[in-house]
């Protein structure tokens, strides 16, 4: 008997540790976001589900096609940024650093979701956009899919950007509902 109390005590204990890990991995950088949720007037809430999608939290991950950090910035799109902040003696590798990562990566979905403004909903656009690109989306708008959003989900060419766009949506909804803005 003192045995099983002595296992589940242990379970017990490391199923608070792994919590404590999981709330500590997901908020370690609520300074960066909030600094670019206010700089860039989108939501935290947001930019945490697309760094969620993107990185899972992780600051130094790199991504196959040249991406880099937590919202993995491509450098057209770090460069572009830096150029539109006056930000001298920039290179790529920069967005390595959180902060940098958080700001670039959220000017950049603040610009394309702009692309979209006339849709009901310019999120799913938007995100498609920041995931497969511009002459992708280009493609994928036609008919009922220009401007309503569901219709546009539904027309995404690529699986893998369909659900890229779904779980962000769903995340931000959830981090929504946790944390309201």
């Amino acid at each position: 008997m003192k045995r099983l109390r002595n296992v589940l005590l242990l379970a017990l204990i490391g199923a608070l540790a792994l919590e404590g890990w999981l709330h500590w991995r997901e908020h370690r950088f609520d300074a960066a976001i909030a600094q670019a949720a206010k700089r860039y007037q989108l939501e935290p809430a947001l930019i945490r589900a697309v760094i969620r999608q993107e990185s899972d939290f992780q600051p130094d991950v790199r991504g196959r096609a040249g991406e880099l950090g937590l919202m993995q910035i491509r450098e057209p799109a770090a460069l572009e940024w830096a150029s539109a902040e006056h930000i001298k003696k920039f290179g790529h590798a920069d967005c390595l650093d959180p902060l940098t990562n958080v700001l670039a990566g959220t000017w950049y979905l603040k610009k394309v979701l702009r692309h979209y403004s006339q849709a009901d909903d310019p999120l799913p656009f938007g995100l498609a956009e920041y995931n497969a690109g511009r002459g992708n989306v280009l493609k994928w708008l036609a008919g009922d899919g220009a401007t309503n959003s569901a219709a546009f989900i539904g027309r995404i060419g690529f699986p893998g950007t369909r659900a890229y766009v779904q779980k962000i949506i769903q995340r931000y909804q959830d981090y929504r509902h946790v944390n309201p803005s």
